[in-house]
């Protein structure tokens, strides 16, 4: 676990680093040096973690697809085996469990029309316990989307790995802003006084 000022020096550094990489190489649109400065700053994240989290693996290994990469991926990442994705025990688990659920979903589409209707529409008396259900089977949807690689997690990894992207991002933004804290300090010394 790092802790955060430790994170931050090495998110810097490697966010630098990437930034030279990317953008010295040629001239770019604001657009496309946006895009470059957002890409960079998730890879120096992801990096700084040093794979030991599910949703850095995944942002390193959807990175790692792109050939246009490799450059940055070399140069940022320690021990690039590291980061290659690998069918640990946990890993065969989960899939396993997914195509266990995958089975069940089909069965489930399978049963008589009468059976689904009954789950469609829960008795009364169990109505607050059917939409409580569905609001949080709908909102861990949304999670799944939201932290990289969620979507192959089950409800327990997807809310810790959940917790951790967030405290990564509050990191990246920490950093972010104080860039442009001292950025503007330094323009307003820098600027002529005007009598």
């Amino acid at each position: 676990m790092h802790t955060s000022s430790k994170l931050k020096r090495e998110f810097i550094k490697k966010w630098f680093k990437g930034l030279q990489i990317c953008c010295s190489s040629k001239k770019m649109d604001v657009l496309e040096r946006k895009k470059k400065i957002k890409f960079c700053a998730d890879i120096a994240m992801a990096s700084a973690k040093n794979a030991t989290t599910s949703w850095s693996n995944a942002v390193i290994s959807d990175a790692m697809k792109y050939e246009e990469n490799s450059i940055l991926m070399d140069n940022l990442l320690s021990h690039k085996s590291r980061f290659i994705p690998q069918k640990t025990a946990a890993v065969c688990k989960m899939i396993a469990l997914h195509k266990r659920f995958r089975s069940k979903k089909i069965l489930k589409k399978c049963c008589s029309v009468a059976q689904r209707a009954k789950k469609t529409f829960p008795p009364t008396s169990n109505l607050a316990t059917y939409i409580a259900k569905r609001l949080v089977k709908k909102r861990t949807q949304v999670l799944k989307r939201l932290v990289p690689g969620g979507e192959a997690m089950d409800e327990f990894s997807l809310i810790k790995e959940a917790l951790d992207y967030i405290l990564s991002l509050r990191v990246q933004v920490d950093v972010m802003r104080n860039l442009v804290n001292a950025t503007e300090v330094l323009n307003e010394s820098n600027s002529p006084i005007v009598d």
